[in-house]
């Protein structure tokens, strides 16, 4: 951002402010006695009601243009404070000047240097690599967090998919621009499914290589807090986490009772402590992995794990769990996971599946069959050596109707060719 923005964003900033305290002095200012302050409303409270939210929305674009503004003051702290040192500086003098910015910059916002050190490198690339979310930032259009989410989502993406990526959620104009509601008008929740979703499908690395990257880092962490408390959190592949959540929350749900005075969040840790620090948990070095020539060596999961056998729904692309494309699946709840894990999940004990037409621009389901099918042996060694083998014929072993298929609303196949995802709600998973 440049200085004649960080100052227009400044006095935007300093108008809506003005705006804001005369309209709030308005609804609340009762007049002179005997005189009506609002005289062409029906409603003085509901006047008042309007302008609180009102009022509200435009703090939120205030906010929105302030951390703008805080960006923009960051980044220049540090240029500024890199030009100045020597062109020779060694890099522990270059490491020093660092921290030394760090520090500065935790002092001034009154937080932690880790925090400040993120916000740094967050200002770092909004002013260098996010052009346009700096500016849709400065004009209010979306929040902080959509920032945060715009720098996590493109990190690791070369310069021309960053450009795409910035393009199709903020610039309407853009060939292939984002349809529905803008990027500022999602939750930053909903905001981050999609962009992740949209990050997935145009990185340059295939999710194959970047999830077998990040299961090297897999690791459990142990942080102790007050009160006698401490977190202990694990980092993991997405199909393990999935299993033990499901599994946890059932346990729990199955000791509750008129009796139980503990609640679902509080049985759920219960369950997994007790399972954790008892002598026959089951629990050993993991040597039990996946039976021997189920799934190709390349496949099996971090740390030789098997896959949970837990309630888990994947939606797969079939041409991916026939191993002919490396399209991600959908593990859900979580997003895109790699196809490898989808095809692992059937390999190691998948019951049933669900045949589902979606359409390729979008994934959105186009129709779905009411039959579900079993899943036989030669299916799920055939998807763990991932050949064309799995396309023989199912055994059919729950028609729900006599009616094959039903359509959801939208566009036909016949209007866009649409791909086969299978889909399993039984017992692990299926693709």
């Amino acid at each position: 951002m440049e200085s004649t923005a960080a100052v227009e964003a400044l006095e935007a900033i300093g108008a809506s402010a003005a705006a804001l305290a005369a309209e709030l002095r308005r609804t609340a200012d009762p007049g002179p006695a005997g005189v009506d302050p609002l005289p062409d409303q029906s409603d003085p409270l509901q006047e008042r009601a309007e302008a609180f939210l009102a009022g509200l929305a435009e703090v939120s674009g205030m906010e929105a243009r302030v951390a703008a503004v805080k960006v923009h003051l960051a980044a220049g702290f540090a240029a500024a404070e890199e030009a100045m040192a020597p062109p020779d500086a060694s890099v522990q003098e270059q490491s020093v000047l660092q921290m030394s910015v760090t520090a500065e910059v935790a002092g001034a916002l009154t937080a932690s240097e880790g925090s400040a050190a993120r916000f740094l490198e967050e200002s770092a690339r909004l002013s260098t690599d996010l052009p346009l979310t700096l500016a849709a930032l400065g004009s209010g259009t979306i929040s902080w967090q959509h920032g945060r989410i715009m720098c996590d989502e493109t990190d690791g993406l070369d310069p021309a998919a960053v450009s795409a990526f910035e393009a199709h959620f903020l610039d309407p104009d853009a060939p292939g621009a984002a349809g529905g509601c803008p990027a500022g008008e999602l939750t930053p929740s909903r905001f981050r499914a999609k962009a992740r979703y949209w990050r997935e499908r145009h990185h340059p690395l295939s999710i194959e290589t970047r999830h077998r990257k990040s299961a090297k880092d897999r690791r459990l962490e142990y942080v102790p807090d007050r009160d006698g408390m401490a977190w202990l959190s694990a980092y993991l592949p997405a199909d393990q986490a999935a299993g033990i959540w499901d599994r946890t929350t059932a346990a729990a749900r199955a000791m509750q009772g008129p009796t139980e005075s503990r609640t679902l969040t509080q049985l759920r840790v219960d369950a997994a402590a007790t399972w954790l620090l008892t002598a026959d948990s089951g629990v050993d070095s993991g040597a039990e992995g996946p039976a021997a020539g189920s799934v190709p060596a390349d496949e099996v999961s971090a740390g030789g794990v098997r896959s949970p056998t837990a309630q888990v729904l994947v939606t797969v692309p079939v041409f991916s769990l026939l191993g002919l494309t490396e399209e991600p699946a959908t593990l859900d709840g979580y997003g895109p996971i790699p196809p490898s894990m989808a095809r692992r999940l059937v390999a190691d004990g998948g019951t049933s599946f669900l045949r589902v037409l979606t359409d390729p621009r979008d994934g959105a389901p186009l129709e779905i069959g009411r039959t579900s099918y079993r899943l036989t042996k030669p299916m799920r060694q055939c998807c763990g050596c991932a050949t064309r083998a799995a396309r023989s014929r199912a055994a059919t072993t729950t028609p729900w109707t006599t009616t094959p298929i039903t359509s959801w609303p939208g566009p036909t196949a016949a209007a866009a060719p649409a791909s086969a995802i299978l889909a399993s709600p039984a017992r692990n998973t299926t693709g």
